[in-house]
């Protein structure tokens, strides 16, 4: 099969890569290892790679430094890459050189995604964009830097291997990224259960705050930019905060709303299975997968829960 992929940077000299609004471990270890993979096997390409900022633990990456967070410059690219963004706004500022490059690539594993580019490989049964990635790289020319993006990535969408989403694939390409010389288990310390004193902080309040409903099947927990800016506190300072609330015992599905400014909040939803929370956040906007998706809500926090929950307990009683 025509691997779309190998076969658009054998013909460009100029290729943007960028990801979605807020990158987490998939989408900032997809777009780094392609940025190294093409650095390191395309010497006379150009190539920039555009993310907002990181969460510090995702640095132990090579080359994040190279990431370009401002989008100043006025550059056509021959290329532009889009990964783990399941839409176009969805690439904020990055989007306009999307638009202005003269061919486009789309390597999503959304479910959400309808192909917004030129040419789409999304491949929705895949844990992460990070193993669809592997599949279009040539693997003997996939170094260490490389495949400790990659495997950080797949860590961070299957939360280190818990979810439904690892598959018998899923653990063959790790298998494979290992046999490289991946340091396996410091990364998932370093990378995912290693923890500022503040970020433990953090967790404890949005627990000790948090809010069982529908009959204690669905958990809540709201963060007000007052109990950010009480911590010096950034969203990424959040993350594993909504991991944490989805295995509270009898719970269906958890949500963290993360005030983003005056009625305006950033949802993230998890599901343990009984709820589709990709038609929740879909339905305001937002979208991911079946069991975890996002997406921005404005009004005020109860309004919010509310309008969620009406979702959630719709999908629940059809499910009993």
């Amino acid at each position: 099969m025509n691997n779309l992929l190998l076969t658009a940077l054998a013909q460009v000299k100029t290729v943007a890569i960028a990801g979605h609004t807020r990158p987490d471990g998939d989408c900032t270890g997809s777009c780094m290892a392609l940025y190294n993979y093409i650095i390191n096997n395309y010497k006379e390409t150009k190539v920039d790679v555009y993310l907002e900022p990181i969460a510090g633990a995702y640095k132990v990456i090579k080359n994040t430094q190279a990431i370009k967070s401002s989008y100043d410059e006025e550059i056509s690219y021959d290329l532009f890459i889009a990964l783990d963004s399941s839409e176009l706004k969805r690439l904020e500022g990055a989007g306009k050189y999307f638009i202005s490059a003269s061919k486009t690539i789309c390597i999503d594993h959304h479910i959400s995604n309808n192909g917004f580019a030129d040419e789409n490989h999304i491949v929705p049964e895949s844990s992460s964009t990070c193993e669809v990635l592997y599949d279009l790289l040539e693997d003997q020319k996939v170094n260490l830097d490389i495949a400790e993006a990659l495997y950080i990535g797949i860590l961070s969408d299957t939360g280190c291997f818990r979810h439904s989403n690892t598959s018998g694939k899923t653990l063959n390409t790790v298998g494979r990224l290992i046999s490289k010389g991946v340091r396996f288990s410091m990364l998932i310390d370093e990378v995912f259960y290693q923890k500022t004193f503040m970020q433990n902080q953090l967790l404890g309040r949005c627990l000790i705050e948090s809010m069982l409903l529908l009959d204690g099947r669905c958990i809540v927990s709201v963060v007000s930019k007052e109990i950010l800016d009480f911590y010096r506190a950034g969203s990424k300072d959040l993350e594993g905060v909504i991991d944490q609330l989805r295995v509270t015992k009898g719970v269906e599905a958890a949500v963290l709303l993360t005030e983003t400014g005056p009625f305006s909040y950033k949802i993230s939803m998890r599901s343990n299975g009984a709820v589709d929370v990709n038609k929740v956040a879909s339905y305001y906007g937002g979208g991911g997968h079946i069991l975890a998706a996002g997406s921005q809500m404005t009004g005020s926090k109860h309004d919010v829960i509310n309008n969620l929950t009406l979702h959630i307990e719709e999908q629940l009683e059809k499910n009993d």
